[in-house]
């Protein structure tokens, strides 16, 4: 199954409407995308479609493929002059991430759109993978359930790094997939735990293996965005590095831990 058009009565923003129904075809022809789990995809109601990041064009596939419109948060200095038209009438939410409510502001956004009944899309992940490996989720998709009684739904994207890697300025042809998991109905099984740090790092590390069996990407139990900074830094993973690390003396191992 490729792309699809907007379902009729759905509501979206008019320049939303018109993208949808120019890209399917092109993107169906350069890059032949191949879906399983369609059927989880609620026909209505709002839900929280929580995805693998591995490149820009993860928030163009996605969309295309579904026929209702999905919604995103974005930064809200990028909403001025002809900018500001744009995303607002692609579906994108402005945030103000500046100062210590950031994180407070994204979930609100996320709850209005929630409850107006749409689909929102987010990246547990925060920021696009380094290399290609999933990385440890942050909280906000099971705040969000939490709070709205949203399900979360785990969507595995596969190849759109391939298509455009981080720091490429091209799409290059590749095959994409996109796996959609079974909703997670997680404030049936955490209600009433919203502010229980516990509970919220459970659901979101069972919502990261969930997406880690739909890509079967490796697994790396850090931040992204910690790796990207160079606060942290990670090997390779393979078992040739592994063996030298064994094989190093300490100093070397407290600086690559």
């Amino acid at each position: 199954m490729g792309v699809q058009l907007v379902r009729a009565g759905e509501r979206a923003p008019l320049l939303y409407r018109s993208i949808h129904a120019v890209l399917p075809p092109i993107i169906n022809a350069l890059w032949r995308p191949w879906m399983e789990g369609i059927e989880n995809i609620p026909a209505k109601g709002p839900a929280i479609l929580a995805a693998n990041h591995l490149s820009f064009l993860d928030s163009i596939f996605l969309p295309a493929s579904l026929d209702r419109p999905v919604y995103y948060l974005g930064k809200s200095d990028y909403f001025s002059g002809w900018q500001r038209y744009f995303f607002e009438n692609v579906g994108v939410m402005p945030v103000a991430r500046q100062g210590g409510d950031a994180g407070e502001a994204s979930l609100r956004k996320g709850e209005e759109v929630l409850r107006e009944g749409h689909l929102l899309g987010i990246y547990p992940e925060g920021t696009r993978s380094p290399d290609g490996r999933l990385y440890r989720g942050k909280t906000g998709p099971v705040r969000l359930a939490l709070r709205t009684g949203a399900p979360v739904i785990p969507v595995g994207l596969i190849g759109t790094d391939d298509v455009l890697p981080v720091g490429a300025n091209v799409p290059r042809l590749a095959r994409v997939g996109i796996r959609i998991g079974r909703p997670l109905n997680l404030a049936e099984r955490y209600g009433g735990m919203a502010e229980d740090r516990f509970a919220l790092r459970s659901a979101t590390d069972e919502l990261m293996y969930e997406l880690m069996m739909l890509t079967g990407q490796e697994y790396v139990d850090e931040y992204a965005a910690k790796v990207k900074s160079g606060e942290v830094t990670i090997g390779s993973g393979d078992f040739e590095e592994l063996g030298g690390l064994l094989d190093a003396p300490p100093r070397e191992l407290e600086r690559v831990s």
